[in-house]
């Protein structure tokens, strides 16, 4: 369950969409290649660590994975280094693919179409969760079982910030757009967030005050 900033990519679109269909083309080559060896879940989760916390962290790395070039023996060697110890047979193979294909610079783009594939197949449906403040990430499974409840669907959620709504949060699934008001289940949870958003406001006047 990610959180995903409410402004939109700067990437050109085109190029988004062009990455994203190569990228679910491997994704899917992945897939079925963990699917074979029983690590399905922890090649996501491998992936998705590797895009999420070690690339923005060393910036540097991305830079070399993406570029034509750096020699193929010397991303080789990274991706060796990256994976020793830490990650399944089947990822540091398929790092290796994208990089004989010029493709390590699509590695996020390839995280995110493992995890949409891997929901997919689990059966769960890509929903955005948007509310007026941030869900503490210890509070988000419960908050997704009870839209779950409330919606009827098996989801996998992404979490969204958008400070101009007044509280509450709404929920969209595919095409369909839910807010508090639709179910009881959503009323209640909405009417959490908008306190919870209140009591933040009035806390802020208060600091201010006493400053």
């Amino acid at each position: 369950m990610a959180e995903a900033p409410a402004s939109p990519d700067s990437r050109p679109h085109g190029l988004d969409i062009a990455a994203e269909r190569i990228a679910r083309v491997y994704a899917q080559a992945v897939i079925e290649a963990a699917d074979k060896r029983g690590c399905r879940a922890a090649v996501v989760e491998e992936f998705q660590a590797l895009a999420d916390e070690i690339l923005p962290k060393v910036p540097q790395v991305l830079v070399m994975f993406a570029s034509p070039r750096v020699p193929l023996e010397q991303k080789d060697a990274m991706i060796d280094r990256i994976a020793a110890g830490r990650m399944q047979p089947t990822t540091a193979h398929a790092l290796h693919v994208l990089a004989r294909h010029g493709r390590l610079g699509i590695v996020a783009e390839v995280a995110a179409a493992l995890r949409r594939l891997a929901d997919e197949l689990e059966g769960r449906r890509q929903a955005t969760v948007t509310t007026a403040v941030p869900v503490p990430e210890g509070e988000r499974p419960q908050l997704v079982a009870e839209v779950e409840a409330a919606t009827g669907e098996k989801l996998a959620a992404t979490f969204i910030v958008n400070p101009d709504l007044i509280g509450g949060l709404i929920v969209t699934v595919g095409d369909t757009i839910y807010d508090q008001s639709i179910a009881t289940g959503l009323s209640r949870l909405g009417g959490n967030l908008q306190r919870r958003t209140i009591h933040e406001i009035q806390h802020g006047r208060d600091r201010l005050a006493s400053a």
